[in-house]
């Protein structure tokens, strides 16, 4: 009988940190050995154990690590992952900057590193989709990215909304750098032809939702994702464990994990 694989949660006290539990707890294929929470966090007892050092819960030993946390606190736990023998993580958090994300690129050339801004498997398919009619429509189509969170999160424009306009740019054979508009606000003038721009709402306890809305003088087409409940992240991310565990050194996508 295979072994299940191994995983350790950080942030085990967090919304996404809990869903990824119940659903790791529900596959047989699956085991938390350890998580991590910061000690200032309340957190009922678990069937294993938690520690405010990720240093500390990395030395338990595991096959993958899954982090849901922030940048800073995943940039903290990474350099300690290689040195206690954990090959393989998972990325969930959201707003790296440039030179935060420069960090996670050199980490992975010792470990292998699924990163995404949104792991499930609808969004995977939108930014597709997304990519195909970017690249389909031409320059006198506008696009812009609308994103609504809850009024907890962080950053803005979301991970995934970046996702979006990463693809969206790529289906215009450019970068997002090279598209993304400003906020518009205030005498922002005409809108510029072929970039990109992004809405942000922050709101109640909206887990998620996204849409790439293309316009043209004479129509709209808007592609659009709803998240219902943060379990569909858990079972991506969970997906995305089985499938990097085994995998080299180097960075990949959720698209590279659904083969898009």
């Amino acid at each position: 009988m295979t072994s299940p694989l191994r995983l350790i949660i950080a942030g085990a006290a967090g919304r996404m940190g809990k869903a990824l539990i119940d659903a790791a707890s529900i596959d047989a294929g699956m085991k938390v050995v350890a998580g991590t929470e910061c000690a200032d966090v309340p957190r009922g007892p678990t069937p294993f154990p938690v520690e405010a050092d990720p240093k500390a819960a990395a030395a338990i030993g595991a096959d993958v690590w899954i982090d849901f946390t922030t940048p800073a606190a995943t940039l903290n736990a990474l350099p300690h992952l290689a040195q206690a023998g954990i090959k393989a993580a998972v990325l969930g958090a959201t707003g790296f900057t440039p030179e935060q994300q420069e960090q996670v690129n050199a980490a992975a050339a010792k470990l292998a590193i699924v990163q995404s801004g949104n792991f499930s498997l609808g969004v995977a398919l939108l930014c597709a989709l997304v990519e195909r009619a970017a690249a389909s429509l031409d320059q006198a189509w506008d696009i812009e990215i609308l994103e609504t969170h809850h009024r907890h999160k962080q950053d803005a424009p979301s991970g995934t909304a970046l996702m979006l306009g990463k693809a969206a740019a790529a289906g215009r054979g450019q970068t997002l750098s090279d598209l993304q508009l400003p906020p518009h606000f205030g005498q922002s003038g005409p809108r510029q032809e072929g970039g990109i721009g992004f809405a942000v709402v922050r709101g109640g306890g909206i887990i998620g939702a996204h849409s790439a809305l293309f316009a043209s003088a004479h129509e709209t087409l808007t592609l659009s994702h709803e998240a219902l409940d943060r379990g569909v992240f858990a079972s991506g991310a969970l997906a995305a464990a089985r499938w990097v565990h085994q995998k080299p050194a180097g960075l990949y996508s959720i698209r590279d994990v659904l083969g898009l």
